[in-house]
């Protein structure tokens, strides 16, 4: 199947799928716990979601959209793929304040403005620091996934060109906004990018830019979705499209985590 392909009525996902006997409906079989992640005013809080009976050893850091890492969507995607072995961190990129549907849209603008692409980013990298301490050290697992959603789409792109050693052993960026395709010739691990072609704020030619310039890379475009269909499905079609993205989701991660020398270690 061509790389970026638009098909309705049938899976856009073209690996494998895995027969692991996981009832996301019924899966008891994770942990949550909030942590905090720095000391002092360079401290903030994040939600690990760990499994329990089937742990792959394998952690994955999930970065949110604008609603933040205690929107109930987010979560619910972070517990499904914690469900199928993970241990997910999911940090809060606000500091507290995420963005908040009832308030006035034309103020988006000015709060985003203060987010500071500085400070999430060293944010993001003392995720991945805490990850490196808590899963690599240990010897459990030798890569890194991450996923990011929108906003947290955009800074997984900023996060993996910054990683100069190597520890994401891939990358699923979800509609990710304010992409830098320049920052794709910087990146080592292969990245899944899944969008629909009715987003104004990812474009596929954006996507297309990037994918060119990271080896082993794929885009997946789903036609007539746009913005956050994936984990806040809002129709039986964007069900439909939500439940295919995140078997490619899994088999992504499962080929480039799960290999033979990780499988040995688990």
């Amino acid at each position: 199947m061509p790389l970026g392909r638009k098909v309705t009525g049938k899976s856009l996902c073209s690996l494998v799928e895995l027969e692991d006997g996981v009832d996301d409906e019924a899966c008891e079989l994770v942990n949550g716990v909030e942590l905090v992640i720095g000391e002092g005013e360079d401290s903030f809080r994040a939600y690990l979601l760990k499994a329990v009976k089937n742990n792959n050893g394998t952690g994955v850091l999930l970065l949110s959209d604008v609603l933040g890492f205690e929107d109930s969507a987010t979560r619910d995607f972070a517990y499904r793929v914690a469900c199928h072995g993970y241990n997910v961190l999911v940090p809060d990129l606000f500091r507290v304040n995420p963005w908040k549907l009832n308030w006035a849209a034309d103020g988006f603008d000015s709060w985003l403005s203060k987010q500071s692409p500085e400070r999430v980013a060293r944010d993001v990298d003392a995720c991945t620091a805490w990850m490196i301490d808590e899963f690599l050290a240990a010897g459990i697992s030798k890569k890194l996934g991450i996923i990011g959603f929108s906003f947290g789409g955009g800074h997984l792109i900023e996060a993996l060109s910054r990683d100069e050693q190597a520890y994401y052993g891939t990358g699923i960026c979800f509609y990710g906004s304010n992409i830098d395709p320049s920052k794709g010739s910087s990146i080592k691990a292969p990245v899944l990018f899944v969008s629909g072609d009715n987003d104004p704020f990812c474009s596929v030619a954006t996507l297309k830019e990037i994918e060119k310039k990271i080896q082993g890379s794929k885009v997946v475009i789903y036609q007539g979705r746009g913005q956050g269909f994936v984990h806040r499905p809002e129709s039986e079609e964007e069900d439909e499209a939500a439940e295919d993205a995140f078997s490619c989701t899994r088999n992504w991660l499962h080929d480039n985590l799960l290999g033979t020398e990780t499988e040995l270690l688990v």
